[in-house]
């Protein structure tokens, strides 16, 4: 199963014809993908399951529509098992960015939480799982394949938010914290918790 998000509206890829759900369900082999993905910007609290026979190949198919850019971020703990996040667009996020030339999926995590949250001695503790939006920038519209990792760190200055990337504030926040967050957050990160 997939899930991708455009303006938290997730569509869901399956290849279970019984699965229940809220959503409208469709066969993917009747639906125009860039029609619907068009629809789903300008909805709110709406999305769609399609019904694939192969899911790779429905999902392949899918992705040839976009370009695709990959990121990479953590869902990082402090000695006090607090999680690091930042606030960006009036919404509660964690640390990611895009992939750069040469750099492995984990280098990029590494970095991008580094430079978004002024944090150090990250280490990587286990794969999370692979979360997909998508957006529109400069008339392209884009699908974000975003690799997530648990880390831990030790670090105890500081945080600095990357005020060029839009982040205005970096916390650690205790798990009674954590669920207002959520509230206040998108789809695909919900995903992680």
């Amino acid at each position: 199963m997939y899930k991708v998000f455009i303006n938290d509206n997730p569509i869901i890829f399956t290849e279970n014809n019984n699965i229940s759900t809220k959503l409208r369900v469709k066969n993917f082999e009747n639906v125009d993908i860039i029609e619907l993905v068009n629809e789903l910007f300008v909805l709110k609290n709406n999305g769609v399951c399609l019904i694939c026979k192969d899911l790779k190949t429905c999902w392949r198919e899918f992705k040839s529509n976009f370009k695709i850019q990959k990121a990479a971020g953590g869902k990082v703990l402090n000695p006090k098992n607090e999680t690091l996040f930042i606030y960006r667009f009036d919404r509660w996020d964690l640390p990611k960015g895009k992939l750069e030339k040469g750099e492995s999926i984990s280098q990029c995590a590494i970095r991008e939480v580094e430079e978004e949250c002024g944090v150090s001695e990250l280490t990587i503790e286990e794969k999370l799982k692979t979360t997909y939006h998508i957006f529109q920038r400069k008339g392209k519209t884009i699908l974000k394949i975003s690799h997530w990792f648990l880390m831990k760190t030790e670090f105890n200055g500081t945080l600095i938010p990357q005020e060029e990337e839009g982040i205005k504030r970096v916390v650690f926040k205790k798990e009674n914290e954590i669920e207002e967050a959520l509230n206040n957050t998108y789809g695909n990160i919900k995903l992680l918790f």
